[in-house]
């Protein structure tokens, strides 16, 4: 007897897939997505590649780039799935980008982006496991934990 649990297809929209276990919601938040968008979420699935993984599924959303500079931010590992007329019409890994503009708040209160200057934030990235990031213009470095609270 088959015993898996199944989300339901999506017939437009977006997959976002390989989440690490236990980061969909934090995935949903910084994305903005409420309950006015119509979703399912898988967490801690059962995964052959990675153990344990998440999955979100947005009905009627699909990503810009910027949203998906901030997912790589959280589950660099995700993929993501295009869906039209409930078929796969593209398929693809998140690339780390080099640099995250605007998107993370630097967590150094004497940043120049953070003294009321018309200066977006910009950050390089520095290692990939862990997400390191290290701010352009005070070169303060931030990991994990640091990284989320200033999404």
């Amino acid at each position: 007897m088959d015993k898996t649990l199944k989300i339901s297809k999506i017939k437009d929209g977006t997959v976002i897939d390989h989440i690490d276990a236990g980061k969909a919601l934090k995935v949903l938040n910084i994305l903005g997505i409420d309950e006015s968008n119509s979703i399912s979420i898988g967490i801690r699935v059962m995964s052959g590649k990675i153990g344990y993984k998440d999955v979100i599924k947005i009905e009627n959303k699909f990503l810009e780039k910027i949203e998906l500079d901030k997912i790589a931010l959280i589950a660099n590992r995700a993929t993501i799935s295009i869906i039209k007329n409930y078929e796969i019409i593209e398929k693809f890994s998140l690339d780390m980008p080099e640099t995250f503009k605007g998107i993370v708040k630097c967590d150094n209160q004497n940043c120049i982006t953070n003294a009321g200057e018309p200066v977006r934030s910009e950050f390089s990235t520095v290692e990939t496991n862990p997400l390191t990031i290290k701010c352009i213009y005070c070169k303060k470095e931030m990991s994990g934990d640091e990284i989320l609270r200033n999404i």
